[in-house]
């Protein structure tokens, strides 16, 4: 499995895979297992990315694959 949308909110946000590990507090290795499906996200992350990208963990792990709508 791979989690496109998590690499779609990175490029919409204009972050580079190296700014968002560093965010993540993660190795850039650590971030390409994550989505390439090698190895899981942890919790902590995903709430994290979810936050930082004001987007559901559904969304983006690619089980709603429609984006919330702004209130």
């Amino acid at each position: 499995m791979r989690y496109n949308n998590i690499e779609a909110e990175r490029v919409r946000n204009e972050l580079t895979k190296e700014q968002l590990s560093e965010k993540l507090d993660i190795t850039l290795k650590t971030y390409y297992n994550w989505i390439d499906g090698k190895t899981p996200i942890p919790s902590t992350a995903l709430k994290k990315m979810a936050f930082m990208f004001d987007k559901s963990i559904d969304y983006l792990l690619g089980i709603d694959n429609q984006e919330p709508r702004a209130s």
